[in-house]
C-alpha cells in the first residue's frame, strides 16, 4: 500500500490527497492513532515535513489537558542534542517506547483474559514484569557500549582467564 501523501501549503493548511480534501491537524493525529502510513510534504518544495508536523500535535497537546513529558524529562532530552550520545539516546527511546507498547498491549489482553485476579494483581504483575525487563535491557545496552569501546576490555579478559586460580 503507498504512503498516503498531505501536503502543506504556505498558508498553513493541509490537504489530504487520497481524499482530495483540506485537513485539520487534528485530522492528522487521528491518521496516527488509526496507524495510518503518512507523510507530509511542502506543496511547492516537495520538502518532507512529517517529523514538524508530528512535533507540532505533541507541542498542542501537551500544552492541553495534562502533558505526558514533564518538564525534567524535556530538558535531559534537549541536554542530548549536539552530545555525541544524540543518536544512541534516539534509538533508546525509540526501543523504550516500542517496548512499553508491546507490554501495554499484552497487558490488555491480559486483562480480557482474566480469570480470577483482581486488575491490581494483574497490574502488580505486569509492573514487575517490566521492570525485570528495563533492568535487563539497560544492562545490555550498558554491555553493549563496553563491548563497542575497545578491545582493551577484552584482551584483559583473556589474560585473566588463562591465569591459575590462587595466583
Amino acid at each position: 500500500m503507498a504512503v498516503r501523501v498531505i501536503k502543506k501549503y504556505p498558508n498553513r493548511r493541509l490537504y489530504d490527497t487520497e481524499i482530495s480534501s483540506y485537513i485539520t491537524i487534528e485530522d492528522v493525529r487521528q491518521l496516527i492513532v488509526e496507524g495510518e502510513d503518512f507523510e507530509v510534504r511542502d506543496a511547492k518544495s516537495g520538502d518532507d515535513l512529517t517529523r514538524q508536523v508530528l512535533l507540532q500535535i505533541i507541542a498542542e497537546h501537551e500544552q492541553d489537558g495534562e502533558p505526558m513529558l514533564s518538564t525534567q524529562l524535556l530538558s535531559q532530552i534537549i541536554r542530548f542534542y549536539g552530545d555525541s550520545l544524540q543518536g544512541f539516546m534516539g534509538n533508546y527511546l525509540e526501543r523504550s517506547m516500542q517496548m512499553f507498547m508491546d507490554q501495554q498491549q499484552q497487558f490488555r489482553q491480559q486483562m480480557g483474559g482474566m480469570l480470577g485476579q483482581t486488575p491490581w494483581t494483574m497490574m502488580n504483575q505486569l509492573t514487575e514484569r517490566n521492570l525485570e525487563v528495563w533492568k535487563e535491557f539497560q544492562q545490555n545496552l550498558v554491555g553493549g557500549m563496553g563491548r563497542s569501546a575497545g578491545a582493551g576490555g577484552r584482551t584483559r579478559d583473556k589474560d585473566s582467564a588463562n591465569k591459575p586460580r590462587g595466583s
